[in-house]
């Protein structure tokens, strides 16, 4: 009964953000409907222990990134810099390469360590001014984004700063440039079927007819302007969001350390520097990046900034509370009767690397999160997984890529946060535009699985 529990308690957040609902209404029905038919009981400790703990927990590492990537995303429209880096990417690649073009605009971001939600903020008025240009449905940016930012450059490349690829060093004394090679042939599968495939839905539209769309949710202004920026000018304020991300981080881990205690009215205080780093650099490299787009487009941005940032504000709080109930609904899941069992049962699988990788995919998929699900799975299965490698004499870096992976595989159903994040910021409907990003989901899926089979063919890593 616990099991069915838990599959209903997954499945109901799906339904209702497929069919348009609140995810952060229905989120915590479902969690607590979950723990009211295992026992009633505890629905009030559970709610303020682990639901709220966790929610209001993303919430407070996470919200000024979503709030400065919204600015952030929104500047670059209002200054014009979308429409001249759109024209430039346009005549050097051609029109037809415009899904190519933001797949890598995305790639480039998140290899170079700016957070997945940011870029979303970030590329989606670039994206919606090249397909409005191309005449390319706007239901197919979503699906593009997603192959871009949430496939390949988030855990297959080797020394990608995401923390999809940061966990597992804990767990297997790894670096985030394990199994390279492994990682290199991922990537490039998934870079290819995924283009393949979003190139041929382009088609599709085409032969139809179908152009960009009527669409007024987010939607950008397109705007005219007589003198457009330059691109280089255009393009500056992303290469400082990049470079700088990378400096500030490093800064303040030589500068603080892993740790740091701090007084302050009497009160001493104490800070896990390197859980917390990486946030700073990238809120730290935002407002620098924002700043970089007001100097050299003031007069541009200055007529429309203040009714700019109340919609990217507006934008931002939405995004960042979808993200966080669901946060908070994948903690309870976890703590559920039901889930232990679906954990031990993963535990029968013979093949080390399929165990791992079908253990990891699963445990994201329940909680809606690559990084979350990932965490519990390592934490209960790691010393197993750690033994059956070694006994078939297979290499820790090859469990790191694999579990690494396997991790942003399934995690991307319809109830995860990102993928709610990323239609609310374009203004899309899961109705619109999820089969794209499901259709991305399962081929990063098979990379996992592909790079185990390559693995065991050439032993290579």
């Amino acid at each position: 009964m616990s099991f069915v529990i838990v599959l209903a308690a997954l499945a109901f957040p799906m339904f209702v953000a497929y069919r348009g609902f609140s995810v952060i209404m229905f989120a915590p029905v479902a969690a607590m409907g979950a723990v009211l038919l295992t026992d009633p009981s505890l629905v009030a400790p559970v709610f303020s222990g682990i639901f709220m703990e966790r929610m209001v927990g993303f919430v407070k590492l996470y919200f000024p990134v979503f709030l400065l990537g919204a600015i952030f995303g929104k500047v670059i429209e209002l200054s014009g810099f979308s429409k001249s880096i759109v024209a430039s990417v346009v005549q050097i690649v051609g029109a037809q390469r415009a899904i190519a073009s933001i797949m890598l605009v995305c790639a480039i971001l998140t290899y170079g360590g700016v957070s997945l939600f940011v870029v979303v903020f970030a590329v989606y008025p670039f994206a919606a001014e090249m397909f409005r240009q191309v005449g390319i449905p706007k239901r197919l940016i979503p699906g593009t984004i997603a192959l871009g930012a949430f496939a390949f450059t988030m855990d297959s490349l080797p020394g990608t700063p995401q923390i999809q690829n940061i966990i597992p060093t804990a767990f297997f004394k790894t670096t985030t440039w394990a199994a390279p090679w492994l990682g290199v042939i991922g990537a490039l599968f998934i870079a290819i079927l995924g283009l393949g495939y979003m190139e041929y839905r382009r088609r599709q539209a085409l032969g139809r007819g179908e152009g960009y769309g009527s669409h007024v949710r987010n939607e950008p202004a397109a705007l005219d302007q007589e003198r457009p920026a330059h691109p280089a000018v255009a393009i500056l304020p992303l290469i400082v969001v990049g470079v700088a991300n990378k400096i500030f981080t490093d800064w303040v881990l030589a500068h603080y350390g892993k740790s740091a205690t701090f007084s302050l009215i009497g009160r001493s205080i104490k800070i896990d520097i390197s859980g917390t780093a990486a946030i700073w650099g990238v809120e730290a490299a935002l407002l620098l990046g924002i700043l970089t787009v007001v100097l050299f487009a003031f007069h541009s941005v200055r007529a429309q900034f203040a009714e700019g940032t109340k919609a990217a504000v507006a934008g931002s709080l939405l995004a960042s509370m979808n993200t966080a109930s669901e946060y908070g609904f994948g903690a309870v899941i976890a703590a559920l009767p039901g889930f232990l069992l679906i954990a031990s049962a993963l535990h029968a699988i013979p093949n080390p690397l399929v165990n791992e990788a079908i253990s990891v995919t699963a445990l994201a998929g329940i909680t809606g999160s690559a990084s979350g699900g990932m965490s519990i799975a390592l934490a209960t299965m790691a010393d197993t997984f750690i033994q059956n490698a070694q006994a078939a004499h297979i290499p820790s870096e090859v469990l790191h890529r694999v579990a690494a992976m396997a991790s942003g595989g399934m995690d991307t159903l319809p109830h995860n946060g990102a993928v709610i994040t990323l239609l609310a910021v374009t203004g899309l409907t899961h109705r619109e535009s999820y089969r794209d990003i499901f259709a991305v989901t399962v081929i990063k899926t098979l990379a996992a699985f592909f790079i185990i089979g390559v693995y065991y063919i050439s032993g290579i890593v």
